[in-house]
């Protein structure tokens, strides 16, 4: 009987042992970007917050559920758990300069649209430092870039007849404030309240702490308009100032600015002085990235490392 003969090549005589490690290489690299594209933000923040613990078993399924989780996760994440609980607090007590110079290293020289790579080792970075979940893309969206110039916007009207007489609670806040004064119109989803009698405190910070981003530049703008409009109104993020540390909590309460203008976002009077940003292009660059916080656990206003 005539038995065929194992030939330890394929077709295009390479030895087996090749072809089959570069098969493999192959589907594990398909297997990648499938897996960061179905759960990219999940493996980008896998925390534990102050109230709830998120992972210890949704890491442990991924891992033991593909291999090429357990490879990402050991490429840097954050894993946050009852057996690592005590060793990461204990361990990690940063500073505003230690931030500093981590995003050193990570950011361009120039400030430009970060890559791919770039943003899921910033986000990680923030995340570390932040204790709060941070990433460029939430639910499949994202803005057109997240490190750009910031611009000094006005204060919006928080109500039908709102003005610089109205708007502050404070003598300190006037003086400091009330010289930027008040944009002409609403902002782009219109009024914070319906009245002054219903205006709520979440209201006064929304308006006080919100930036205005170019969420007209977003991709699928002109397909998803309507879906990406309701996404954007007041979504929570973190905008950083790569130079000092200082990073405040704010949310998306206006469109812009022009791309005339060669800035890339703009922040309210309060948002830039605490940042201590300047008004315009070539004053460097901020970080502004998206806080998944469905239960609104994160207050606005400005936020320390821990």
């Amino acid at each position: 009987m005539s038995r065929k003969k194992f030939r330890p090549s394929d077709s295009e005589g390479k030895p087996h042992i090749e072809h089959l490690k570069s098969k493999w290489l192959k589907r594990h690299q398909k297997l990648k970007e499938k897996l960061w594209k179905k759960h990219g933000h999940s493996l980008m923040w896998i925390y534990k917050s102050t109230h709830n613990l998120m992972v210890g078993g949704t890491a442990s399924l991924l891992m033991l559920s593909h291999p090429v989780a357990s490879t990402l996760m050991k490429q840097g994440l954050p894993i946050f758990n009852d057996q690592n609980k005590t060793q990461v607090e204990e361990k990690t007590s940063h500073t505003s300069q230690q931030l500093v110079t981590s995003l050193a290293g990570l950011l361009p020289n120039a400030v430009q649209p970060l890559s791919q790579e770039q943003e899921f080792a910033v986000a990680n970075l923030l995340t570390t430092y932040f204790r709060v979940p941070i990433s460029a893309e939430l639910q499949g969206i994202r803005l057109n870039r997240s490190y750009g110039y910031i611009g000094l916007e006005q204060h919006l009207s928080r109500y039908t007849g709102d003005t610089v007489g109205t708007h502050f609670d404070s003598d300190d806040e006037v003086q400091r404030f009330a010289a930027s004064g008040m944009a002409p119109g609403r902002g782009a989803w219109g009024y914070f309240a319906d009245s002054a009698e219903t205006l709520t405190s979440a209201d006064k910070q929304s308006e006080k702490y919100y930036i205005a981003a170019q969420t007209f530049l977003a991709p699928g703008w002109l397909e998803r308009t309507h879906k990406l409009y309701d996404f954007f109104k007041y979504r929570k993020m973190i905008v950083v100032n790569p130079d000092n540390g200082k990073a405040i909590v704010v949310v998306i309460g206006d469109a812009g600015p022009a791309e005339f203008t060669g800035k890339h976002l703009g922040g309210s009077p309060e948002v830039m002085s605490y940042l201590k940003r300047e008004d315009g292009v070539r004053k460097n660059g901020v970080l502004y990235f998206f806080i998944d916080d469905p239960d609104n656990n994160v207050p606005l206003g400005p936020i320390q490392v821990q």
